[in-house]
């Protein structure tokens, strides 16, 4: 068989100041402990720059000095150290972490049932001995144990035999190790008692220890898998060609990596804009929504800036191409956005911290335990036996339960009131804030504009007016429809591209559209917005008649007032942080009682508002819904984004929130101080049980059996805990949760 080696410089790419860069999968990352090892271990190699670990997607981003230390001498560290890398590819990374999951399941389902059988031969055994069991029929009882024990131990155990053995093969201990070490001694020395006829075996123990484990390790794996990779939102707005115009004018599709500043791209209707430029022929509608938040239609012709990404509409665009791939406003959104979410990858949770000193103290109490004991003049066996009682009974269950348990439980009940968590740390982190940056845009507001303004509906011309608007999906025609209640669409429809909809009816010329293709004059626009600021105006003519200038606007959530009252009221700080224009930012400030605000903002100036606060001390819970939302989403201490969001923001976020209301930003923050709160408590408790556990252990008075009892206790004990938050809960507020979503939208 021929091994193929990997020439792994074909994967490092240009970074910044005369460095390199190669993003890898590494495989075996399980807590914060290994992405520390992972960190500290490159930065020993000469000229690493900076090394950073992603302990969600496992992606390990490197830059360096290349003169200085090659790739495959980064990828052969990796492996010293005891992981496994592979070339970065969101796909086929999500592939891996659904296997790892399918396995803990596996290995879950196999261990319960395993324990429950053993369990009940042990309890059996356990009053037989007390009632005068025959010997043969006890070890018939411990073989069939091991029968069952042996195969279940080797296969659930895997997940954790594998993370044990790559670390002791690196020259370092992890929290699996001493899994691993009380698991094989529980076995092997159960087998040596069943051959010896003795009236004890333990192999309950092994694995009820296993199952405990696979429980914490499954609900954290779960949790972790819900976030989503930015790369793979990233990649469905971006463009892999476009279509050049040649000098003699005939279009050639090309590869994106082969357009040029200065070249100039056709971009059809219906098509993304797969270049930042300029436009030169034609004219068009643009969702903007990338650069600006606002969901509204932009009417573009010549000379105007369009942005790969960003969609086009009905119109044909020439454009003059001043960014194409890798330096586009798209591929800035992509670098802030890694570079967001990599920073908030090394938040540390409370149980990593803690687990970071929970092997050598393990180690250190079985090994001081067995040894105390020899030189007390004991037995070998008898001395084993304590030392493995001290490992089983300071197992890691309630340690690796107290922060998933709690998760679950928030998380079931964050989604009665409407969030849906991406992360499971989010709680922990949400917990801390103590600053909350809105987007106004489909957050402060809802995402479908409104009339604004009181009309007429009655009029003949506006009615035609919404019948004419059922020829287009452009969003003001969409709320246009709405208001009017129009079912019957016109014959004969023309669509104007950029400008607007025209047909005959009776013999005159209607239209709907832009202010400029009704006619309208400078005058009656600038009335109309002094009337109703920040607003967007659609025309109405009908043959030679006046025109009318229909304001319509985003509205404010229906309890948005309410709970910015409430959320001040607890001392939170606020601001609002739009790209949208000023008016319409100031309008809704004032409105909200929000002092603080800033319009116009592009992506890289809310990630610099965002660090300014970070830098300043502050927590900071990001709520925004756009794509420029979606690097500040990644980069703030915490981010919410509302479930009407583009995909991009609703994966850069750690959690969603449903329904038109904005109370379930409320709710999460009050549920995430209780759950912080819970998580804390299940640290004592885990804390306090070792405290008296392990004494008791050391003087010889529990065996692994007991010990397993006294290890399933504590777990269940943490689980009850965190179950309080549950019963603590009263039944969420009318039309908070997702079971009254109608009801909210009726209402609002």
């Amino acid at each position: 068989m021929t091994v193929h080696q990997r020439d792994w410089q074909a994967f490092v790419t240009p970074g910044k100041d005369g460095a390199v860069h190669m993003d890898l999968a590494v495989d075996g990352i399980t807590c914060a402990a290994c992405m520390g090892d992972i960190e500290r271990g490159l930065k020993r190699l000469p000229g690493i720059r900076t090394a950073r670990v992603n302990l969600t997607s496992q992606r390990l981003a490197v830059d360096w000095v290349e003169d200085q230390t090659g790739a495959d001498e980064i990828v052969a560290e990796l492996t010293r150290l005891g992981y496994k890398a592979h070339p970065f590819d969101p796909a086929s990374q999500k592939d891996r972490q659904d296997r790892t999951g399918k396995e803990l399941l596996r290995s879950l389902a196999v261990a319960g049932f395993a324990g429950m059988n053993i369990m009940l031969l042990s309890v059996s055994v356990w009053s037989g001995n007390a009632t005068g069991i025959e010997p043969e029929t006890r070890d018939f009882f411990h073989w069939l144990s091991a029968l069952i024990a042996l195969p279940t131990v080797a296969y659930a155990g895997r997940p954790f035999f594998r993370s044990a053995f790559r670390a002791l093969a690196s020259g370092r201990l992890n929290m699996d190790v001493p899994i691993m070490i009380g698991v094989v001694l529980a076995v092997a020395l159960s087998v040596v008692q069943t051959v010896q006829h003795q009236h004890h075996a333990y192999f309950e123990s092994a694995v009820m220890l296993l199952f405990f484990l696979l429980v914490g390790r499954y609900l954290d794996h779960n949790m972790r898998g819900r976030t989503r990779s930015f790369a793979e939102n990233i990649a469905a707005l971006k463009a892999e060609v476009a279509a050049r115009i040649l000098p003699d004018g005939s279009v050639r599709e090309v590869p994106l990596s082969k357009v040029s500043a200065g070249d100039l791209v056709l971009v059809s209707a219906g098509e993304r804009v797969p270049v930042d430029g300029v436009v030169e022929t034609g004219m068009s509608e643009i969702d903007q929504s990338l650069v600006t938040g606002e969901s509204i239609l932009v009417a573009v012709d010549r000379g105007q800036r369009v942005y790969a990404g960003t969609l086009n509409g009905s119109g044909s665009l020439q454009v003059r191409v001043e960014a194409a791939s890798g330096a586009t406003l798209l591929d800035e959104v992509n670098r802030l956005l890694e570079a967001a979410s990599q920073a908030k990858s090394k938040y540390v949770r409370i149980a990593d911290r803690a687990a970071r000193l929970y092997a050598p103290l393990v180690h250190g109490a079985a090994g001081l335990t067995f040894l105390g004991w020899l030189l007390a003049g004991m037995e070998w066996q008898p001395a084993l036996v304590i030392a493995i009682s001290v490992l089983i009974i300071t197992c890691p269950c309630a340690l690796g339960l107290a922060v998933p348990a709690v998760q679950v439980v928030a998380s079931g009940q964050l989604f009665r009131r409407g969030v849906l968590l991406n992360t499971g740390d989010a709680i922990e982190r949400m917990a801390d804030i103590d600053t909350i940056l809105f987007d106004k845009t489909g957050t402060l507001t809802l995402a479908d504009p409104e009339l604004c303004s009181p009309f007429d509906l009655q009029d003949p011309v506006v009615r035609l007016a919404g019948r004419l608007a059922l020829a287009s999906r452009h969003p003001l025609s969409t709320a246009l429809v709405r208001a009017t209640g129009a079912i019957t669409p016109l014959p004969e429809v023309k669509e104007v591209p950029g400008a607007g909809l025209e047909t005959m009816v009776e013999g005159a010329t209607l239209r709907l559209g832009s202010p400029q293709f009704c006619g309208a004059s400078a005058e009656q626009i600038e009335d109309a917005l002094r009337e109703v600021p920040g607003a967007s105006l659609l025309a109405i003519r009908f043959g030679d008649g006046p025109v009318q200038l229909l304001p319509f606007r985003q509205s404010l959530r229906p309890d948005a007032r309410a709970v910015i009252d409430r959320l001040k009221a607890e001392g939170y700080a606020l601001e609002i942080v739009s790209g949208d224009t000023e008016p319409s930012v100031a309008g809704c400030a004032e409105a909200l009682g929000i002092a603080h605000w800033q319009a116009g903002m592009k992506p890289a100036q809310k990630i610099v508002r965002l660090e300014d606060l970070q830098q300043s001390g502050h927590k900071v819970l990001m709520v925004g819904d756009g794509l420029n939302d979606a690097p500040a989403l990644a980069g703030a201490h915490v981010s919410l984004s509302p479930v009407s969001a583009v995909h991009l923001s609703q994966a850069a976020a750690d959690a969603v929130f449903l329904g038109d209301r904005l109370q379930p930003v409320a709710d999460a923050l009050r549920l995430s101080k209780r759950a912080r709160a819970a998580i804390e408590q299940n640290l004592w408790i885990s804390g306090l049980y070792n405290v008296i556990a392990v004494p008791v252990a050391v003087a010889g008075f529990v065996t692994p059996l007991m010990a397993a009892v006294a290890m399933s206790a504590s777990s269940l004990i943490v689980t009850a805990n965190a179950l309080k938050l549950r019963w603590g809960e009263g039944r969420p507020e009318t039309g908070a949760g997702p079971a009254h979503l109608p009801a909210e939208k009726a209402e609002g």
